[in-house]
């Protein structure tokens, strides 16, 4: 009995030395376990209200993001310009004011993204396509970090742009003359629209409704989607169907947020982006006839003839040059892409 108790008390004093550290290993654990479980937050903006196929396609990032990483990254999603102007909001990821978003400006993360919006390149969406998911148009995502911005994957910004205005129906290369047109501050835009003859005016995306009433400008260029996004057809007589150009859609993450997520997180964050603009670009090359066919009672739509059209082509073939000469992108690039074009129409 006197040797139960001594091995007792031996056992009791052993486990009082032991319980500080016990409980100090059980709290590292539990901190351990807290911070592997910590929330990061997305902060995401764009211009185009929740209804438009840019926010329906964040929705379903915000979903399908929150489900994969099982909540440990949140999405908050702004829309309708809510946090501030295209350029703002740029600026906002770049500065890691918040963390992504969509939208045009696109040369200010890699001047070669330009090459996709030279005039009429593209015949259709399939080669478009093509080029975005090549090597070449995953060179131009990963080139655009020198310029502060990460860029996980590219879509399409809806479907061709086309002209509406007040004055007249544009049927041919005369017809766009001295006519004073919005466009965005692109450099590709704005010399296009010169080597047309026409006057390009370059206002905020979310000031074009108001100059377009007020007759500041006589038209506009956009695809139908924010045409009817905008309203612009509530202040506007005819739409031209020309076909000239497409904008590509980056999706643009502030580089220090991703390089601080865990390598997990970063593989999951990646896919679901890819999966989110692989949904976008259906969604909005399928939601254009929609728009279309919504526009059909709203303003007077013509179809410019394909004859017309080579005359249109000619006119612009110096502002392919001029971006050349000035080493946005080189003739072996657009060679690369014509390349890519002819491949994914065999």
């Amino acid at each position: 009995m006197k040797y139960f108790n001594t091995c007792h008390r031996i056992l009791f004093a052993f486990l009082l030395l032991c319980f500080p550290v016990i409980l100090a290993c059980t709290k590292n654990q539990e901190q351990t376990n807290d911070s592997s479980k910590n929330i990061i937050t997305f902060i995401y903006a764009n211009t185009q209200n929740s209804e438009h196929p840019r926010s329906q396609s964040m929705l379903y990032f915000k979903e399908l993001l929150e489900k994969k990483t099982n909540g440990r990254i949140t999405v908050e999603l702004h829309f309708s310009g809510t946090l501030g102007k295209e350029d703002e909001v740029l600026d906002m990821v770049k500065k890691g004011i918040i963390q992504g978003c969509r939208g045009g400006l696109f040369d200010r993360a890699n001047k070669k993204y330009i090459l996709y919006t030279l005039p009429f390149i593209f015949r259709n969406i399939d080669e478009v396509k093509a080029v975005l998911d090549s090597d070449f148009g995953k060179s131009i995502n990963t080139e655009s970090l020198q310029n502060g911005f990460y860029i996980p994957a590219c879509g399409i910004a809806g479907g061709f742009r086309n002209i509406s205005n007040n004055k007249r129906p544009i049927t041919s290369y005369e017809d766009i003359k001295n006519m004073n047109l919005r466009t965005p501050p692109l450099p590709v835009t704005i010399k296009t629209f010169e080597a047309l003859k026409a006057n390009p005016q370059q206002i905020n995306y979310t000031d074009t409704y108001l100059s377009l009433k007020e007759g500041i400008v006589d038209g506009q260029e956009n695809p139908f989607s924010n045409i009817v996004d905008m309203k612009f057809y509530e202040v506007q007589k005819y739409l031209s169907i020309i076909n000239w150009q497409i904008h590509p859609d980056p999706f643009y993450v502030n580089p220090q947020w991703y390089h601080d997520l865990p390598k997990e997180l970063q593989l999951l964050f990646d896919s679901v982006v890819q999966e989110t603009m692989n949904y976008s670009n259906r969604i909005w090359i399928e939601s254009e006839n929609t728009y279309l066919d919504f526009l059909q009672d709203k303003l007077q739509i013509n179809i410019i003839a394909p004859d017309k059209i080579r005359i249109f082509e000619k006119a612009v073939m110096p502002v392919w040059e001029y971006f050349i000469s000035i080493g946005y992108f080189s003739r072996k690039d657009i060679d690369t892409v014509q390349k890519i074009i002819i491949n994914a129409s065999r």
